[in-house]
């Protein structure tokens, strides 16, 4: 290959380790320096190259040079973004703003969600200072103005910095704002504040013109408009309505969480994104249509060729589309090798697959250095390396193109089941066994009908009609097939080193090799399915505070067994926290549970219990919902000693079990073998610890899971005292209307010595037997800068 082809490789390379490096900075310089260190760089450079004479040495100094380029430039585009972060002095305070929609609103399980951009603050009567880009929520119905993009409102909201749940193998809910450019989220006052009338902070919302901002934004929201269900539709039939609304308008907020599940179980979520795949096929029927048209025009072939002619219109119509879809990752990538294709065929040049792939690659990672974290991107450009690189050499294609299309399809679906396997594992820790027979059918059923009446709609809408009907087919099959045996496999999270050699394993066995080169693959992917965390030793147990908001969800392990005391908060019908956050950590972590007890019937501890039984039908129901909890019951898992200490024998605790009364909160005690003890006390209140101090209960406890999320109406004096803990974890949600944990609260076990622990700033809490005096935060363990919070 050429010199410049060569450099020009491995200055893309450059660019896309330098940005990935950058992106695993715990915290940022200032911009200066990242400027300083940069050009020292290409000093540096410059000077050296005047020494350096092979090619090849020159080749390796574009790559170093390429990867400072690359830190400094992201390091500094992040530090200059961080400089305009929210004010801590305005969270949690009425501000008046006014800004215009910037985005299409999505429906929430609560209301609707918007990007809105400010243009003018203020509160107590004087401008202030805050982020452009911010989330707010509508919560219930909309105004009668409706919420669209492109409107100018002034209203009255409230912020804070972007925060999220933080626990192990989760999504990164921060991170995914920060690559949005959004700095706060909040939600609109909708009626008039008491306190706040006199500066107009506490004036109702008011629309005030719908300019000509985000129109892409705008015709999407039209669009969706037009695209409602018929009155009287079923629930099914609205739901397949979603569907088709996400794949036409990219509205994925349309698709119900149950088909979310279905589609990840299935293999087909891809299908029902805007995906490649609909791109192509969209760019595929414009070049068709425009070559036909344009070989009838002598003039206008003698001017450009027909082929070039209908290349760069597929291009453009495709473009278009992208654009109006949401323009996500697979849509830029796609976007990307089309025009690197165009250019190349328009110039009568060719490129190695291997170049094209890294030049769109690149071009992706410099717009936007976050993507590189985005499971979508690597799903996406792996799954076009794969292809690219797994074609077998065939000289006659063209005339098999035909005939051998079914097979070219099977073997094209087996080998990118093969070798997404292990990142679809990585990512979302399952694999579906029936995602390469589903595929079959589903990628041209989905393709070549259901999308094409979807769009057509957009010209006669009774296709939209024919669409759903498609789509209510097509689930009606995936929920068939879901339910056969084995469809869906779930795995722990394997360790970075088994996860690389599952990858690589099963690119090698994708390779167009022979068999018994292939079977040379095996020995690196049987680690990544083996893989099992480990355990506490006989006798030993530790501890893990889930992260879960305004909530209670611990799970307790021990070497062979493991029990989720609680199950975390319910926000909605359909959304509650044991399926978002706690079943997908369980399966991570590769636990198969043995029990869970749910301490009582508030829905912030009980709301994901229905989830968690779903989820591992085997597990054994304690507390609310299962077999009362009653001071005495006890058991012994692996060496460790379980034993319920309330609600007492006798009392109103016990009458009230089966409600939501604080005062029946199960309290359970722990205890290795060794005799340290952790302590969970659910919710009960400062009579149930009087209670529990007269009745001679000895509540002892290293660690303590602190009562009722630190509310001021629990955590006395003489129960702190009683339990005596080195660390007390509270588990509270950040900034939640309650003020839970109460500074009187913090302040009474900071001065009785305890070390003090809260889920807003630490994120989930481990806690071991082994090490009773240490708990590791997961914001701590896994800190990266654009986490708002300090561990």
């Amino acid at each position: 290959m050429p010199q410049r082809p060569v450099t020009g490789v491995y200055a893309m390379m450059g660019l896309v380790a330098g940005t990935a490096l950058q992106l695993q900075q715990s915290a940022l310089f200032s911009p200066g320096a990242y400027v300083a260190i940069a050009g020292a760089a290409v000093a540096l450079t410059m000077v050296l190259g005047w020494w350096i004479k092979p090619a090849r040495s020159r080749a390796w100094c574009v790559l170093a040079l390429a990867m400072v380029l690359a830190w400094g430039c992201t390091g500094w585009r992040a530090a200059a973004f961080q400089q305009t972060a929210m004010p801590a002095a305005w969270e949690g305070r009425d501000v008046r703003v006014e800004g215009v929609i910037v985005d299409m609103p999505q429906t929430t399980a609560r209301g609707v969600r918007m990007r809105f951009d400010i243009e003018h603050a203020w509160a107590q009567g004087m401008p202030i200072r805050l982020p452009e880009g911010v989330m707010l929520t509508w919560y219930g119905e909309p105004p009668a103005e409706g919420l669209q993009a492109g409107q100018r409102w002034a209203w009255t909201v409230r912020l804070k910095a972007p925060h999220g749940e933080r626990n192990p193998h989760s999504m990164d809910w921060e991170l995914w704002l920060w690559s949005q450019g959004v700095q706060a989220t909040g939600y609109v006052r909708q009626h008039r504040s008491v306190n706040g009338s006199d500066n107009g902070e506490g004036a109702p919302p008011q629309w005030l013109a719908q300019t000509a901002r985000a129109p892409v934004a705008q015709l999407r929201g039209r669009l969706l408009q037009a695209m409602q269900p018929p009155e009287g539709a079923s629930a099914r039939e609205q739901a397949s309505w979603g569907v088709v609304q996400a794949l036409v308008t990219g509205a994925q907020s349309r698709i119900t969480r149950a088909d979310w599940q279905l589609f990840r179980d299935t293999g087909v979520a891809h299908l029902v994104s805007i995906s490649g795949l609909h791109i192509t096929m969209f760019a595929w029927l414009a070049v068709a249509l425009v070559n036909a048209g344009w070989r009838r025009s002598a003039r206008c072939c003698l001017w450009l060729p027909a082929p070039l002619a209908a290349a760069w219109a597929g291009w453009c119509l495709a473009t278009v589309y992208a654009v109006f879809s949401g323009w996500g990752i697979p849509a830029q990538r796609t976007i990307g090798m089309l025009l690197v294709v165009v250019l190349l065929r328009t110039q009568g040049r060719t490129w190695p697959w291997p170049v094209v792939w890294l030049t769109v690659l690149t071009v992706v990672v410099l717009l936007d250095p976050w993507s590189l974290l985005q499971p979508g991107f690597w799903l996406s450009f792996v799954a076009v390396g794969v292809l690219f690189a797994t074609q077998p050499p065939d000289r006659n294609r063209r005339e098999k193109k035909y005939r051998h299309a079914g097979l070219r399809l099977l073997r094209e679906q087996a080998v990118l089941g093969l070798a997404l396997a292990p990142l679809t594992l990585l990512l979302f820790g399952q694999i579906s066994v029936v995602g390469l027979l589903v595929n079959l059918w589903a990628i041209p059923w989905v393709t070549l009908v259901v999308t094409p009446l979807s769009m057509l709609g957009a010209l006669w809408p009774p296709f939209w009609q024919l669409a759903v009907s498609g789509v209510t087919v097509m689930i009606w099959l995936l929920e068939a097939m879901a339910a056969w045996p084995v469809a869906v496999l779930y795995f722990a999270q394997p360790a970075w080193w088994a996860a690389v050699a599952g990858v690589l394993g099963c690119l090698w066995l994708a390779m167009p090799w022979g068999w018994r080169w292939r079977l040379l693959g095996l020995p690196l992917v049987m680690p990544m399915l083996w893989w099992q965390p480990a355990t506490p030793a006989w006798g030993q147990f530790d501890l893990l505070a889930l992260d879960v908001g305004q909530g209670s969800a611990v799970l307790v392990r021990t070497q062979h067994h493991s029990l989720l005391f609680d199950a975390g908060p319910r926000w909605s019908e359909h959304v509650d926290a044991g399926e978002r956050t706690v079943v997908p950590v369980l399966r991570a972590l590769g636990v198969d549970l043995s029990a869970h007890m749910i301490s009582h019937a508030d829905s912030d501890h009980a709301g994901g219990a229905p989830s968690v039984q779903q989820a591992f039908p085997q597990s054994q129901g304690l507390g609310a919902g299962g077999v009362p909890c009653q001071a005495g019951q006890s058991w012994r898992w692996d060496g460790v000693h379980f034993q319920v200490l309330h609600p007492l024998p006798t009392g109103p605790a016990v009458r009230a079990v089966h409600t939501a009364s604080n005062a029946s909160s199960c309290v359970l005690q722990v205890e290795s073998l060794a005799g340290q003890r952790a302590l969970l006390s659910g919710d009960i209140e400062a009579r149930q610890e009087r209670a529990l101090i007269r009745a001679g209960a000895d509540v002892r406890a290293q660690v303590l899971l602190v009562p009722h999320h630190g509310s001021t109406t629990s955590s006395s004096a003489a129960w702190i005292e009683a339990v005596q803990p080195a660390i007390a974890i509270a588990q509270a949600g950040y900034r939640n209307r309650f003020g839970h944990p109460a500074p009187a609260v913090v302040e009474r076990y900071q001065r009785a010595g305890v070390d003090w622990v809260a889920t807003p700033t630490c994120g989930a809490a481990w806690w071991r037997s082994t090490q009773p005096d240490q708990v590791q935060c997961e914001r701590a363990h896994r800190r990266r800068y654009w986490s708002t919070l300090p561990p």
